[in-house]
């Protein structure tokens, strides 16, 4: 039994819906899981023999979870470029290639994951490559961490580089292999992944759309609508599409379980499908102005639809889920729909685990979920903590760290209930 000192943040619900933020004085967790949050005084009178750290003010936060990442392009992060097809082409199609040699899937694999937990991520949902070995790479590499994460085998058989692209039948077949090798192994799940439309034939979307089917307890992920001339090329490669969704509807690649990337440029069925349907969208804010690609609508959250920030490293600039909630905060005010910080902290822990349907597992800090956590220090810069100085409640004193933070302000990471990282200090 471990009791964690601190102000614990635990959500009644999304705010963008209306819930709050309540805040504790300690967590205990046990054998993985948290056991209950409280007064610390209380907590230690009920577990005497608990192993306390008190990490003074600092907040304690459920571990930020990173809905669209791929981890093949970590070395490529922040490259110049143009448009997303140009930097598809200039640098992500050739990096995805290298990673065709098993140890170097190996290695970024590895270092894909120190960063994102140096951030205090401990949940991530990425794209690997065509490569088998590269999906075994990360579940391997995220295994030995206790880390709980999702991956899949991307699917192209056109409008890719050779030794990128596969068939429908090799999509099909290596998709079912990894989901029998490797699905609800420890706290690892594959998710059934076309790259895109353009880069899938009917016949691939097909085979994909079918392979959901047999294994609905699987996620889908794949990207919408995330620049105006991809969505022109969708549309003139499936001319019969009512919209960019469409296609995915026509394959059966839409409901509970999808997660799409971006959805920027939608048409107004396009929103109320994606609503009516369940699904899901990641909403990648660094990824969104580097390459130029819009202002995401959040007003799509409020109106029912499942919602998390992400990275979309390397097409995102940063490994930092405080930095991806700067630029949310960032592309709000452009739309003129400012978040409030309790709001944008949801969308980096909540949000991304109910649109990963994991909200039950993790996300939030409440009994019987899973002890995935991160510890922030608040002044964690001299800039910093003169802001926090006049903040008059949790909300106020976080938000110069969520505008101003890094890697510095992590004080300290537990994955499932064992801490990494930083070694705070241990009252008793």
């Amino acid at each position: 039994m471990d009791i964690l000192l601190g102000q614990v943040v635990h959500f009644t619900d999304s705010p963008l819906r209306g819930g709050t933020a309540q805040v504790h004085e300690a967590v205990a967790i046990d054998n993985g899981l948290i056991h209950a949050v409280g007064p610390a005084a209380t907590l230690r009178a009920a577990h005497p023999r608990a192993r306390v750290t008190d990490y003074g003010s600092d907040l304690i936060s459920a571990g930020f979870i990173d809905c669209h990442a791929h981890f093949p392009q970590t070395a490529i992060i922040a490259s110049w470029g143009k448009r997303l097809i140009d930097w598809l082409n200039r640098y992500t199609f050739p990096e995805e290639m290298r990673l065709a040699d098993p140890a170097y899937a190996t290695t970024i694999a590895n270092r894909h994951l120190d960063l994102v937990t140096a951030h205090g991520t401990t949940s991530v949902c990425t794209y690997a490559t065509i490569h088998p070995h590269s999906v075994d790479a990360y579940f391997r590499t995220a295994q030995t961490r206790n880390m709980r994460v999702w991956a899949g085998r991307t699917a192209m058989d056109r409008n890719a580089p050779d030794g990128l692209r596969d068939t429908a039948e090799t999509a099909d077949r290596d998709t079912r292999h990894l989901i029998d090798r490797w699905h609800g192994v420890d706290r690892l799940s594959c998710v059934i992944t076309p790259r895109f439309a353009p880069t899938s034939t009917p016949d691939q979307l097909e085979a994909l759309g079918a392979v959901w089917r047999d294994h609905p307890h699987c996620l889908m992920q794949t990207h919408l609508s995330e620049q105006t001339d991809e969505v022109a090329w969708v549309q003139s490669l499936f001319p019969d599409a009512r919209d960019y969704l469409d296609v995915y509807e026509r394959f059966g690649l839409i409901g509970p379980g999808a997660v799409f990337g971006h959805a920027i440029h939608l048409t107004p069925r396009e929103r109320a499908r994606l609503i009516e349907s369940n699904s899901g969208v990641a909403h990648c804010p660094t990824s969104n102005t580097f390459i130029g690609s819009g202002l995401f609508d959040m007003t799509l959250a409020r109106q029912g639809l499942r919602v998390g920030l992400a990275t979309d490293t390397g097409g995102g600039s940063s490994f930092s889920m405080l930095r991806t909630m700067a630029a949310a905060y960032e592309i709000g005010q452009l739309r003129g729909d400012p978040l409030h910080p309790s709001a944008l902290w949801w969308l980096a822990t909540g949000g991304p685990a109910e649109t990963l349907r994991a909200g039950h597992q993790i996300g939030n800090i409440a009994p019987g979920m899973e002890a995935d956590l991160v510890v922030v220090n608040l002044s964690s810069t001299p800039a910093i903590a003169q802001a926090h100085g006049h903040a008059s409640d949790i909300w106020q004193a976080a938000f110069p760290t969520i505008m101003m933070g890094d890697d510095r302000a992590i004080r300290a990471v537990w994955t499932n209930g064992r801490q990494v990282g930083l070694s705070p200090r241990t009252v008793t």
